[in-house]
């Protein structure tokens, strides 16, 4: 997985009651853009995140 700052992560709920979530990378702490990433979600709240299998990241470009 690859990602820069300003991409967007989308992660698939796993867990019943969970609905998928979506935010924007803030910070790229692994090397050539690998994970870890910072993301800010639309709440504000902003976390790190070690994405799985469920997440793919969309460049902003794309948007």
């Amino acid at each position: 997985m690859h990602a820069s700052v300003g991409d967007r992560i989308h992660i698939k709920g796993r867990v019943a009651g969970v609905g998928d979530q979506a935010g924007e990378i803030t910070e790229v702490r692994g090397p050539d853009g690998e994970p870890p990433y910072v993301v800010r979600f639309p709440d504000g709240r902003e976390t790190l995140v070690y994405p799985g299998p469920d997440a793919v990241v969309v460049p902003a470009a794309a948007e």
